[in-house]
């Protein structure tokens, strides 16, 4: 079994920053993508980057110049830099693996951005 364990999320003023952290264990034998997808209220969940072994990085286009997504593979984790928040960045935010032709999700951390 896969477990995604996702961190760093809280409440943050407009023009401030976060990094969030996501940490895979259990039957890992290689990661071949991980990313973060996001869940606003009222709105469906939406891709915000994701990290490829071998195509390297992909960014919605509301988290380019903003946000940067990097992965320690020794580590199993990814972590999101995210710059310059806005409030409507304010969502859930869920952490994504693709692991042996199976994909799976994070429980999920709050950012909320606000005055």
């Amino acid at each position: 079994q896969v477990q995604l364990v996702e961190s760093g999320g809280g409440l943050v003023q407009p023009g401030g920053s976060l990094r969030l952290s996501c940490a895979a264990s259990g039957s890992i034998l290689r990661i071949n993508v991980m990313g973060w997808f996001r869940q606003a209220p009222g709105k469906e969940r939406e891709l915000v980057a994701t990290v490829n072994s071998f195509v390297g990085t992909r960014y919605a286009d509301s988290a380019k110049a903003r946000f940067t997504i990097s992965r320690d593979n020794a580590k199993n984790t990814v972590y999101l830099q995210m710059n310059a928040l806005k409030p409507d960045d304010t969502a859930v935010y869920y952490c994504n693996a693709q692991i042996g032709g199976s994909y799976y999700w994070g429980q999920g951390t709050q950012v909320t951005v606000s005055s």
